[in-house]
Order: structure tokens, then C-alpha cells, then sequence
């Protein structure tokens, strides 16, 4: 978890190991400022129509994050950077390096002066972003950079030494890219960006509201695509996980534990996805989450009680929780079927939090009619969601016109579904 002086300095490895050779090309690029090693690569193509095939990302890191016929851009020359910032865990084996706060930073050959930094969404690695963010911010001219986080996979949470420590290496660690971002890409074109954008799904999400709450000046705005929300006193996902998991497994016969479902914060209509979340998702995440915050635990998942835990646990998530106080434009997007993190007890709440702190004038909030969590499940249950991921699209391009021309977006709003047309293309947030 040791983190490095945010400085602008670099200290470039410059000999790859053996087995990094695939990301290797006689290509010159900047240094990243305080990296620990970079290798670059110049590209016919960025986006994953290219770098699929020349061993430059991997489509693991986004599996099922996206709908089969999510329309993708490409062709977009340029300069791949991959590399790590020095840390002393290891949950990341993406090249062979075994380093966590690996990155990988894209520099577009035609740039629009624009730069986009993103966190990753779970605990996916740093190409998790790569079809839902990565390939539309290219196509459009920005440069990119992305990272793991600085910890990774099911034990994330052993990386540090008090609760909380590896989600509060989260936010160090998008700064940390952020600043060393904007140094290369100053380097590279010759003058700083214009723009800093922050954009992110999920834990990616929040970390797009932390960093414009508490390191506002790196940024222009960000996109929130459902973030995760953490507060101190409820609702976090230890709050809503654990009825989850103990209801749903009586929630088709029992009405009261149906309307404990509801009561947790999982909307009407969700339920045909209950099941498959119930399988993959309410149980890994509640178990590496609470190891997180509340090691000495050592009970039944879905019996836990975050409100009778000591009051340790609380002080472990109130050390890395959102306050709303966000000090740049933010556009909040969340599926009203979201059946991991239900948009009631996330964003919903999220929002008010906003309105207390007087920040209102900075957000757009839109309920996307039949969203869920993660688009893959949009091939199994056509008729019942809808993509996401054009709505994002739709959000950033608001959020581009809101930041350079002050054109404000539409209003908050619920974004209905729509009758006909492209659904797994468009997204209309409004009037």
C-alpha cells in the first residue's frame, strides 16, 4: 500500500521484464511522473478494436460489464503507455508484473486538448473501463488514463493495516494518476490539458464523487455512473447486502420476506435478476466489503448488523465517506433497476446529501428508467432493462457543452424508457 510523493519526477525502469515483451514497441513517450516502470507502445488503434488483438488490454477485466451489441468506436492511432507507481502489495498479476497501482495511460495521435482519468469500477484492474469509458473518450480526441486502484480482486481488503486502509488508498491513488497524467500529457502535446475530466462505474463512480468533493481543483466535472455511496450512519452497502441475503432465499413465498427485499432498497420489478445476483454478486461483495471494515466479525453474513457493530466500524467507514459537498459539475446517472446497488439507498440518497450541502446547482441527477447494474444482463432480459451505457455517453457529451460553453444540461430527471428505436445506441436525458 505504500503510496509515493505525488511529485513531478520520474523514476522510469527503463528494463521490462521478459515477459512484458508483448507491450513493448520502439515507440518514445514522456515519462509518467513517478512511475516505478512504464513500457510504451505506439498503435494503429487505442480503442478495444485494436488493442484486443496487439495484447495491449484485456477483455477479462470488463466481462459482462457491457451488452453484446454495445456500439464501440475505433481507429484511433496513438501512444500506449503501461506501468506502475511503487507499492508493496500485489493482489494485480496483469503482465506478470504481481505489483499493484498499475496504469495504463492512452495518448491519441489527433488530441482535442481534453484528458479523462477513471478509477475502476468493483475490484477490477486497470482495463476494466477500456468499452465503457476508454474507446468513446479516444474516439472523441481525449487522452485517457486509468488505474487498479491499488489493490485488486477478492482480498483487497488485506492490502493496508487499519479498516478502511485499502478503499482510502483508492482515492491517493486516482490523484496520484491524475497529476501524473497531466504532466505526460504536457509533455507529449506540448501544452497542459484544457479539461481534466473524471469519469468512473461503481466503486469507479465513487470515487468520481470523492475526488470532486475533497480534490476539486484536478477537475473540470466528472460522470457518476451509479457510484457506490458510503456513509458512516447508513446506507452503505452493509446496510442493504445483508437483507438481501438473508431474505431472498424466501422472498418467492414469503411476502414478509419480499417486503424486506423492498424495504432494503431493491425496487419493484427487479425481481427476475434477484436470483442471478443472489448467485454472483450480494454475497462476495458483502463478505470483502464488511472484511474491510469490520474484520473481528466473525458471524453469518446475512445476519450481520451494521448498526449493533461497535462503533470502530463506523469510524472505519466514515474515514473514506461521501459527504455531498462536491465543488465541481456533476451528472449522476442510475438504473431504477439496479438489483446490486438499488438506486433508492444509493443515489437517491446521494443526491439529497447534494441538495443539504447547497450544491445543487453543481449536479444533474437521471433516473434511467429500467437501468440495471452491469448491461450484460440486458442480453438476458431484453424486454425488461436497458443499456446503460448510452446514457453515459449522453451524460459526458452534457457535461463537455456544461464545462467549456456553460450550457447547463437538462434538468434532473426520470428518464423514461423509450418506445422504439436504437436503445442499445441512444439516450435521451431530456428536454
Amino acid at each position: 500500500m505504500r503510496i509515493a510523493t505525488i511529485a513531478l519526477v520520474c523514476a522510469w525502469v527503463g528494463t521490462a521484464p521478459a515477459h512484458a515483451s508483448a507491450l513493448e514497441a520502439p515507440c518514445a513517450a514522456p515519462p509518467v511522473p513517478g512511475a516505478q516502470l512504464q513500457l510504451t507502445a505506439c498503435l494503429d488503434d487505442l480503442t478495444t478494436a485494436g488493442t484486443v488483438s496487439s495484447g495491449h488490454t484485456n477483455p477479462a477485466h470488463w466481462a459482462g460489464l457491457t451488452s453484446a451489441g454495445a456500439h464501440t468506436p475505433r481507429g484511433v492511432p496513438g501512444r500506449q503507455i503501461d506501468g506502475y507507481f511503487p507499492d508493496d502489495s500485489t493482489t494485480n498479476t496483469e503482465h506478470g508484473w504481481n505489483h499493484d497501482s498499475q496504469f495504463v495511460v492512452r495518448l491519441p495521435d489527433r488530441w482535442n486538448g481534453g484528458l479523462v482519468v477513471a478509477g475502476t469500477p468493483g475490484n477490477r484492474r486497470q482495463y476494466a473501463n477500456d468499452i465503457t469509458i476508454s474507446d468513446w473518450v479516444l474516439a472523441s480526441g481525449y487522452a485517457y488514463a486509468a488505474t487498479d486502484k491499488g489493490n485488486t480482486g477478492s482480498d483487497f481488503h488485506r492490502d493496508g493495516v487499519r479498516p478502511g486502509d485499502a478503499v482510502a488508498e483508492w482515492h491517493s491513488r486516482v490523484t496520484q494518476l491524475t497529476v501524473a497524467a497531466a504532466a505526460t500529457v504536457t509533455a507529449s502535446y506540448g501544452r497542459p490539458p484544457a479539461h481534466t475530466y473524471l469519469a468512473g462505474v461503481s466503486n469507479g463512480g465513487y470515487l468520481v464523487r470523492w475526488q470532486l468533493e475533497n480534490m476539486p481543483w484536478l477537475y473540470d466535472g466528472g460522470v457518476d455512473w451509479e457510484g457506490t455511496l458510503w456513509t458512516a450512519d447508513g446506507p452503505n452497502p452493509l446496510t442493504f447486502l445483508p437483507p438481501a441475503i438473508r431474505n431472498f432465499p424466501r422472498a418467492a413465498t414469503d411476502p414478509a420476506a419480499f417486503d424486506a427485499m423492498l424495504a432494503a432498497g431493491f425496487a419493484p420489478g427487479s425481481e427476475p435478476l434477484w436470483d442471478y445476483h443472489d448467485r454472483t454478486y450480494w454475497g462476495s461483495t458483502q463478505r470483502i466489503h464488511r472484511q474491510e471494515f469490520d474484520p473481528e466479525y466473525t458471524g453469518d453474513e446475512a445476519e450481520y448488523d451494521y448498526s449493533a457493530r461497535p462503533r470502530a466500524v463506523r469510524e472505519a467507514v466514515r474515514r473514506i465517506a461521501l459527504t455531498g459537498r462536491i465543488e465541481r459539475p456533476l451528472i449522476t446517472i442510475h438504473g431504477t433497476l439496479d438489483a446490486l446497488l438499488p438506486i433508492g439507498p444509493g443515489s437517491d440518497t446521494y443526491g439529497r446529501m447534494i441538495g443539504a450541502q447547497g450544491r445543487a446547482g453543481l449536479h444533474r441527477y437521471y433516473r434511467i428508467a429500467d437501468g440495471n447494474h452491469v448491461d450484460g444482463l440486458y442480453d438476458t432480459h431484453p424486454g425488461l432493462l436497458r443499456p446503460m451505457l448510452p446514457c453515459f455517453r449522453s451524460a459526458f457529451a452534457a457535461l463537455e457543452i456544461w464545462s467549456t460553453a456553460g450550457q447547463s444540461p437538462p434538468p434532473s430527471v426520470d428518464v423514461p424508457r423509450p418506445g422504439g428505436g436504437d436503445i442499445v445506441g441512444s439516450c435521451a436525458l431530456g428536454g
